[in-house]
């Protein structure tokens, strides 16, 4: 084994590969034909800066080092700019050697590309040196790597003359947004030219110096591959922060405008320290924390609602990964679209990490989730066990052992996690939040057919129908007289209700299943039923062909994306509907104990203002409000009150998901720890 260090310095007269007269490059590294190295990508640079040092574990000498230089471009694919071979038996050991690569491309050497400087050390490896360096870089300089200074909040407003791409001369055009790795898609708003789209999306910013945004306008086609309308890139270098600043974008490439507002914010409060450094255990950090999120500031920074710390200590029993039976574990720590990891704990079923992690809470309805995964150079982590837990479910300062979950979070794995969190926020701020649209997650991977998810959504949404059929088969019973008793209760109570109706009594009616549901917990008669959900199975992976080489491939494969994207829909919509039916029924069974007391609270101040204000005044207030709305805020993002509230009411699928699985009694923690020295 030997250790390559290298230092990726810069680069000199590369290649031009845009139409502006320079290129965004960004270099690969590959041995024995395995990408092991991918470098930030520098934008409009020919003689780009990029001080990188990446440390690579090598078996064998005689597989050079492969270097390769591509042009980014978001959307399209990527332009070669040029490659190199490094020879490592050429190479001393135990020295820094300054090596200058020539660029050539292998079709047209004549051609001069450029060249790249690096810095190369060679150095023969020791078995226990690897874990070593490698824990101390992921526990320190990774550490940096993933705290973000800044929040980049960009408001997708509308476009203006967009280019028609159908045969109707119009467009369903949506917008793909890119930061690094960060991604977003709008929605598709159908056969417009003028789009108004009204979204928001938050980037983290890592680089204090700015950075680029990446815009991509698509127009959308079933059952083929979707047209590209244009793109447009925003330097936040050139912006300030702390202020909203409206921008209207010129497409490249294409015709029509884009409408953005951008806002530039500091960092919100994420750290990661050691177990014997956190925040919450300092009385007077606590004391000031507590102050901050108190009710007496109930209406500042309304952003703001908490601050949530999560020290993860240790795991115990995990699934061997390696053909040693041993793994590699490091954990990721995930809040909405915040994620932190921690180091890597080498050759170790039982590892302790004790780190804490601490998050701003933007919407006290997260889950927080945490994953363990192994560890592995020549591929991507493989995959060990994951939990996930609502933030209104911790109890605050309580060290617990979780078992871990499969991926879907649907069944048990191999292993227990030990964690402690801790949760401050302010009720108010919580509650106010949770009537405002809720954050989209990253793009992360495209959504494909699944026949088990399908199944699982109509079976879901044939409960939710034949929850409402029972329901009117027990009314019809009163109309039906079946039993006598309960008909002339219903008829007493229908006449009385008639005659006396008033309008708060539709309100007072959604308390009083409420207020029966408490009752029924409090005094231990609960009535929440187990989910059983039998058709939970994990997705199988069904990939299509891809080859379209000729005309009658192509055409069995647009039919192939047409059923794709008719399926995909389908399960969609049934996802939704049956998610929908399953929060209303979870509200009124006190499933989220503070989003039921929300409904109450919502619920009882409705019935006072329609009970004391004429109906007359409420419709005409709530009509001028409609109509002036939008002369008071033209960039104001639409949104539905009552839809945003029940997107916080998990669903039966994310019930099964949250619940925390019962530990086996009999093989004790720390006889496992005892047996699998780590």
């Amino acid at each position: 084994m030997y250790q390559l260090d290298i230092v990726l310095k810069k680069g000199n007269n590369l290649a031009i590969r845009d139409r502006t007269g320079t290129s965004d490059p960004y270099v690969k590294f590959k041995i024995a034909g395995k990408e092991v190295f991918r470098s930030k990508t520098i934008h409009k640079n020919l003689n780009p800066v990029w001080d990188e040092r990446v440390s690579l574990h090598v078996e064998t000498l005689r597989d050079p080092l492969y270097v390769k230089v591509f042009d980014y471009d978001f959307g399209l694919q990527d332009d070669f700019m040029g490659s190199a071979y490094l020879y490592l038996e050429s190479l001393e050991h135990q020295k820094t050697l300054d090596v200058t690569m020539d660029l050539k491309d292998p079709q047209y050497p004549e051609q001069n590309l450029g060249s790249l400087e690096l810095a190369v050390t060679l150095s023969p490896k020791e078995g226990d040196m690897r874990d070593a360096y490698q824990s101390m870089r992921l526990s320190d300089v990774h550490r940096k790597a993933q705290l973000w200074r800044g929040i980049v909040s960009i408001s997708l407003i509308e476009g203006r003359g967009l280019q028609p791409m159908d045969a109707n001369g119009l467009s369903d055009p949506y917008v793909k947004f890119r930061m690094g790795h960060q991604k977003y898609k709008s929605k598709t708003i159908p056969k417009t030219l003028n789009p108004q789209w009204r979204e928001q999306f938050d980037f983290h910013l890592y680089d204090e110096q700015g950075g680029y945004v990446d815009i991509t306008v698509w127009d959308k086609d079933a059952g083929k591959k979707d047209d590209f309308m244009g793109r447009c890139t925003i330097d936040l270098s050139r912006l300030s922060k702390e202020h909203t600043h409206k921008l209207d974008l010129p497409l490249e490439e294409s015709e029509g405008v884009l409408v953005l507002l951008v806002t530039l914010t500091a960092s919100a409060a994420v750290s990661i320290s050691d177990l014997s450094i956190h925040l919450l255990d300092d009385p007077h950090e606590r004391h000031q924390i507590m102050q901050r999120y108190s009710l007496w500031r109930s209406f500042h920074n309304l952003k703001d609602v908490g601050v949530v710390q999560v020290k993860v200590i240790r795991a115990e029993g995990l699934m061997a990964a390696d053909v040693t039976g041993k793994s590699d574990p490091f954990c990721v720590v995930e809040l909405s679209n915040d994620r932190l990891q921690t180091h890597t704990v080498y050759k170790n079923l039982n590892p302790e990490w004790n780190k804490v992690f601490t998050f701003n809470v933007k919407d006290i309805h997260s889950v927080l989730e945490v994953t363990v995964y192994d560890e592995d150079r020549d591929r991507s982590a493989d995959f060990l066990g994951k939990v996930a837990i609502p933030l209104l479910n911790i109890q605050n300062g309580e060290r617990k052992a979780y078992a871990l979950k499969s991926k879907e979070l649907t069944g048990p794995t191999k292993g227990v996690i030990f964690l402690e969190i801790d949760v401050i926020f302010n009720a108010v701020k919580a509650g106010l939040r949770t009537l405002i649209p809720i954050e989209q997650k990253y793009i992360e991977e495209e959504p494909r057919v699944s026949k088990q998810l399908l199944l699982r959504n109509f079976n879901r949404v044939r409960r939710c129908i034949m929850f409402l059929i029972n329901t009117g088969c027990y009314i019809n019973s009163c109309f039906e007289w079946d039993s006598p008793q309960r008909s002339i209760c219903a008829f007493v109570l229908f006449v009385i209700v008639v005659w006396n109706f008033e309008l708060y009594m539709i309100p007072l009616a959604l308390l009083l299943p409420l207020a029966w549901n408490y009752i029924l917990i409090v005094s231990g008669k609960d009535t929440r039923q187990d989910v059983v959900m039998e058709d939970l199975l994990e997705d199988e992976d069904e990939d299509f062909d891809k080859d379209d080489k000729d005309s009658e491939r192509k055409g069995f494969m647009n039919k192939l994306y047409a059923i794709q994207d008719v399926c995909i829909s389908v399960q969609n919509a049934l996802d939704e509907v049956a998610s929908y039916g399953e929060r209303i029924k979870n509200t009124f069974n006190w499933t989220v104990p503070f989003l039921s007391w929300l409904a109450i609270v919502a619920l009882g101040v409705a019935t006072i203002i329609i009970y004391f204000i004429p109906l007359r005044y409420i419709v005409l207030a709530w009509g001028v409000n409609k109509f002036t709305k939008k002369l008071r805020d033209p960039y104001t993002i639409d949104n539905n009150e009552l839809l945003d509230f029940l997107s916080r009411v998990p669903s039966d699928v994310q019930v099964v998901q949250y619940r925390e699985l019962k530990l086996d009694p009999n093989p004790s923690p720390n006889k496992r720890k005892k047996n699998n020295p780590g």
